[in-house]
């Protein structure tokens, strides 16, 4: 046993240097107690917690992680715990697709860390599990297609640690969709070679996970990349049956992810995202600097980057990855470098401003036409850092046929890279002198590794062997060390007690809210995360008609929304009328907002708001004319045009008490007549009621309307009514009935018997090859 443990040691020493090295990044967590939450940043600017707090911060540049991905994934646990698959959210836009909503990652099966750990420390693992993930995979790939151990080590430091991973890590999304494209790769590989189906079943696993994983586009790309590399092995190989089965095992992993992309189809064609293609985020060329000092523009975490989008264009992958990268390119005799070479051109002309970028928003390609081009750049460092394993192998090669001649022409090469970017900063000096000394402060490290590294390289050529292994460990360290101080330098790890700590104001609206909605300068980080219901909301894959809806209370004409954001115009000619319908009945207002134009003015309509609660902090006014979430009404008008629509339902005259607004007729005539509700019961996927009805009457509910939802009267499907431009009606017999709105889209079962076709299919492969 003894020696097994030895010989697994010594083949496979990079794991624990990876382990080691994650465990020296991650040991904020571990050893203080700090979580990898930018908490500090939530506290001092965000409403209600910023009234109470103020203190500095490290990196202001993820909002996001506070008000979408860490509020969303609270209730995507809370509602499993409930024992619902978290379809909807009704805290959001007066209710939203949460499950569609692709970054929510409802179906990852990482969620289960939620169901074994405290949340927080559930969310730190969750974080911090994607660069050892990322590593650790990279490593197996790399070590498959036969590349030395310290060559498959200096690549999977500078994937786990590159641009693209560090700076989306805090998001537990991209990350994660991203790290399982080397273990598919591994997976096709390793089946190639020996037809095991636990291979096999590795990378149609994988492509799910990562399918689950939170976002598509990244996912998208790992398939992409996938299927050209089963093309380029079944070329190179000449194994056309292993080929023709590999495709086979993407597809079983695409319908093994059915569940989370018919949902996101259904939700993408609704959103206003769907109508939203614009060249966005593509990189200018001069940005190519960046890989080899990230912060040359500066940085956000210390508050000096003047140019760019740090977050969403970073292609770093480390110094010594990128030396041994271009060395490999150059010089490298492995046959597959083909591939990489040209996977990292293509996405490199993908990313940066090319014909190649722009045609692909010419062409308007549902989701990569949509989303921003520069993600790809994700690609271009997983191919520097396959790239740089294989430079190792042919820098050893070098060392030992003393092929100085050659080496001395790259390091002249490396040279003139770095005194060109010197000479533009020195005295070209093309811009200002204040973002020149930012440039010049941040080369000076890169420049600093890079002479460190050029110089190890040259040691490897000294005669006595033990130079090589010198020059070897020092290339590791320099790596190490390297994308340690890139990465700890963009994480922020910052107290627990301030995620998301109950303040007096909250504890109030939640104790008075019920079903009811709130309106003030709040977003999803107080909606989705304490479950208090909101009319706004940010989020690209909304509801366009819903935004439509928002849009038109400022003026009354409808418009089409703008992305990601719907805001209500708080001097809207109908806020009001618009507040009866969407069930406001609080107002929040921050007294030291005072009268101010960016809050609802309250005060111009003393009797119609009452206050209900005041603290240090803020006031709570309560709605006097606000209609019931839920109502009965005895008629309707039938209208079709949006603008008709709003027209009608704003008329001074228009009863919108007792009339809806359908754009179809009911089965049954409603009637004037006596009617009461009860609510029994409401989770965010279901709600219920008790309905006594002397006659048939239509029945309002203020939530979205979506073809998600489904009706039940007494356990009997009925339709379900678009109301007032976008919420929903149903129209109850008279009687006594039980009324029940339940959220299940019909492609949700598609996607059901979509995903169970393909286990079948894996079944049967493992079937066929036992047989074999």
């Amino acid at each position: 046993m003894n020696q097994y443990i030895k010989r697994t040691v010594r083949s496979h020493w990079p794991l624990l240097v990876i382990l080691g090295l994650w465990f020296l990044f991650s040991s904020p967590y571990f050893l203080k107690g700090l979580v990898p939450f930018p908490s500090k940043y939530l506290v001092t600017f965000f409403a209600p917690w910023n009234a109470s707090y103020g203190m500095a911060l490290k990196n202001n540049a993820m909002p996001d992680v506070i008000n979408q991905i860490y509020p969303w994934k609270t209730l995507t646990i809370d509602t499993w715990k409930k024992g619902e698959i978290p379809l909807w959210n009704p805290f959001s836009f007066s209710g939203t697709v949460h499950a569609g909503n692709y970054q929510t990652a409802v179906f990852s099966p990482f969620n289960l860390l939620f169901f074994i750990l405290p949340f927080i420390d559930a969310w730190s693992i969750l974080i911090l599990i994607q660069p050892l993930l990322a590593g650790i995979f990279m490593y197996f790939f790399l070590k498959e297609i036969h590349c030395l151990n310290v060559g498959s080590l200096i690549g999977s430091i500078g994937f786990m640690f590159c641009g693209f991973l560090v700076t989306w890590m805090s998001y537990g999304t991209l990350g994660f969709a991203i790290l399982f494209l080397p273990i598919i790769l591994w997976s096709i590989t390793r089946y190639f070679r020996t037809k095991s189906f636990y291979a096999y079943s590795v990378g149609a696993f994988s492509l799910m996970c990562s399918f689950f994983s939170g976002h598509f586009q990244i996912s998208v790309y790992v398939c992409i990349v996938s299927f050209f590399y089963v093309l380029f092995e079944t070329i190179k190989s000449k194994k056309h049956k292993e080929g023709i089965m590999l495709l086979f095992m993407l597809g079983i992993g695409v319908l093994l992810s059915s569940p989370q992309l018919l949902l996101t189809y259904d939700a993408f064609r609704a959103s206003v995202r769907s109508a939203s293609i614009q060249i966005k985020e593509i990189i200018p060329w001069q940005y190519i600097v960046t890989f080899i000092s990230p912060d040359f523009f500066g940085n956000p975490v210390t508050r000096n980057d003047w140019f760019g989008h740090y977050a969403e264009w970073g292609g770093y992958v480390g110094i010594i990855p990128l030396v041994l990268s271009l060395y490999g390119t150059f010089f490298s005799e492995k046959k597959d470098k083909i591939f990489f070479i040209g996977l990292g051109i293509l996405s490199l002309l993908l990313a940066y401003l090319s014909p190649l970028s722009i045609a692909l928003f010419e062409l308007r390609i549902p989701v990569l036409s949509t989303s921003a081009a520069s993600r790809i750049i994700v690609i271009t460092s997983f191919s520097l850092c396959v790239l740089a394993a294989f430079g190792y192998e042919k820098l050893l090669d070098s060392w030992k046929k003393r092929e100085i001649r050659k080496t001395i022409l790259f390091f002249s090469c490396m040279a003139i890279i770095f005194a060109s970017t010197w000479v533009f900063v020195l005295i070209i000096k093309p811009i200002s002198s204040e973002y020149l000394l930012i440039a010049r402060r941040n080369l000076i490290l890169p420049s600093i590794f890079t002479i460190i590294g050029l110089f190890v390289i040259g040691i490897g050529f000294f005669k006595q062997k033990y130079w090589v292994i010198i020059a070897s460990v020092s290339l590791v360290l320099l790596g190490c060390i390297d994308s340690y101080r890139f990465a700890s330098k963009w994480m922020p790890f910052d107290p627990k007690e301030y995620v998301y700590p109950n303040t007096k104001i909250i504890s109030e609206i939640k104790k008075v809210i019920d079903i009811n909605r709130v309106y003030g300068n709040i977003g999803n980080e107080v909606g989705s995360y304490s479950q208090i219901s909101l009319i706004e909301g940010y989020d690209a894959m909304y509801q366009a008609r819903y935004g439509e809806f928002i849009n038109a209370l400022s003026n009354g004409i409808v418009y089409q929304p703008g992305p990601s954001v719907v805001q209500f115009d708080k001097a809207a000619r109908y806020a009001l009328p618009s507040f009866q319908l969407l069930g406001v009945k609080y107002v929040l207002h921050r007294l030291s907002d005072g009268n101010n134009v960016w809050v609802f003015p309250h005060w111009l309509y003393p009797d119609k708001f009452v206050s209900r609660y005041r603290d240090e902090h803020y006031e709570l006014f309560e709605y006097r004319d606000v209609y019931p979430k839920i109502f009965l009404a005895s008629s309707y008008v039938i209208k079709t045009d949006k603008q008709e629509i709003i027209n009608t339902l704003f008329q001074k005259d228009f009863d919108r008490r007792n009339t809806l607004v359908l754009e179809r007729k009911p089965n049954i005539e409603p009637v004037e007549g006596d009617g009461t509700i009860e609510k029994i019961n409401q989770t965010p996927t279901r709600m219920s009621v008790k309905v006594i009805n002397a006659v048939p009457k239509l029945l309002f509910r203020s939530e979205t309307f979506d073809q998600g939802w489904n009706v039940m009267i007494d356990n009997k499907p009925s339709p379900l009514y678009r109301a007032d431009y976008d919420f929903q009606a149903v129209l109850v017999p008279e009687g006594e009935h039980v009324i029940t709105f339940y959220y299940w889209p019909e492609s949700l079962t598609y996607a059901c018997v979509a995903m169970l076709v393909g286990f079948c299919m894996l079944a049967g492969v493992f079937i066929i090859n036992k047989k074999k």
